[in-house]
């Protein structure tokens, strides 16, 4: 357990917190809906408090194997990207298809 802030952990602080003024401001244009909003805020306060304190995942960290906490945060944070990039890639190819029919009816209509 280290008792000082390293300069990563002032990188995640910075950037949890600027995560946050992101997601207030979306929700001030009224982008996002009250569950949506409070659900980002819930996790970018996460994230602070993690960067903070990592050794707060320390049993779950061992139990899976990993020496480090930094190790852990590495390898989900590619998880959590492969995962996200696979379910983008659903949501716009499920657009194109809506989009394909939707040219193909209105070129029909049109003939």
């Amino acid at each position: 357990m280290t008792v000082g802030i390293l300069g990563i952990q002032i990188l995640g602080i910075l950037f949890g917190l600027f995560m946050i003024y992101y997601v207030f401001l979306h929700r001030k244009r009224k982008e996002l809906t009250i569950k949506e909003y409070s659900f980002w805020i819930f996790l970018w306060i996460l994230f602070i408090i993690l960067t903070l304190f990592p050794w707060l995942l320390n049993p779950i960290v061992q139990s899976i194997g990993f020496a480090r906490t930094m190790d852990f945060f590495i390898v989900a944070g590619f998880m959590f990207l492969i995962g996200s990039l696979f379910y983008i890639y659903l949501l716009v190819r499920g657009n194109q298809k809506k989009i394909e029919e939707i040219v193909r009816k209105v070129a029909f209509e049109k003939k």
